[in-house]
């Protein structure tokens, strides 16, 4: 009887402590779903918002394709509200989507990028659409249009440059070997003649920007992002 008695007890103690270890657990997974749902923690970053990157690798308009991808990290905390929402150190994710090489007589090398997601250092993951707003760490490049395409700087002044230069040579060479006026103008001419070629033959400078610019990404709508999963300190 005694016997039993123990069995009873011990059992009645086992099913206790079983009971007790699954409501702290209830509790503990009730706890953490609110602190997800936690409206304070959700934070909203309005469209137009300006996220300043930096590339991870170089990007050109003479060996980039379209649908290639494209790799920045944040380098500056964007804030909100006196709260961290990105920090620096957040991977951001894009694709060209447009590219053209510049033309032999018109049309400027231009470069487009969409971004696409931002993964933060705890690896959460959240997507969105950003463009560029702004090349400020590029040389010889510029945004153009609404939609944040890079354009490469015009080759105009540099064309004349060059036809000017031709010129002058060929004049110097047509009155150096006929000694008259008249060389010089058939000089010139043909010189001026060279150097027209020579802008005809040869394309426009191509969009580079080498692995450090600094790009400014602006988002396109609003984002929400949960303060919780972020990973920052």
């Amino acid at each position: 009887m005694r016997k039993f008695l123990s069995v009873f007890v011990l059992c009645g103690s086992v099913a206790a402590c079983a009971q007790a270890g699954s409501q702290l657990q209830r509790r503990a997974n009730e706890s953490a779903t609110a602190k997800n749902d936690d409206p304070v923690a959700m934070l909203t970053l309005p469209a137009g918002t300006k996220i300043p990157l930096v590339l991870k690798h170089a990007i050109s308009t003479k060996s980039a394709r379209e649908n290639d991808n494209v790799y920045a990290e944040t380098n500056f905390p964007v804030v909100l509200d006196g709260k961290m929402v990105v920090p620096p150190g957040t991977y951001v994710q894009g694709v060209i989507t447009r590219i053209q090489r510049p033309g032999k007589v018109k049309g400027r090398g231009e470069l487009l990028v969409h971004f696409n997601s931002m993964i933060f250092p705890s690896g959460y993951t959240v997507l969105l659409p950003g463009a560029v707003d702004n090349v400020p760490g590029a040389e010889h490049s510029q945004i153009a249009g609404q939609e944040g395409t890079i354009q490469a700087d015009g080759s105009k002044g540099k064309d004349t440059g060059t036809v000017a230069g031709t010129a002058a040579t060929g004049t110097l060479i047509g009155a150096s070997a006929t000694r008259s006026l008249k060389g010089a103008g058939v000089g010139g001419l043909a010189g001026a003649a060279v150097g027209l070629g020579t802008v005809l033959l040869t394309r426009g400078p191509d969009v580079r920007l080498e692995s450090g610019t600094t790009v400014e990404m602006v988002l396109e709508r609003p984002i929400t992002v949960d303060r919780n999963r972020i990973g920052a300190r």
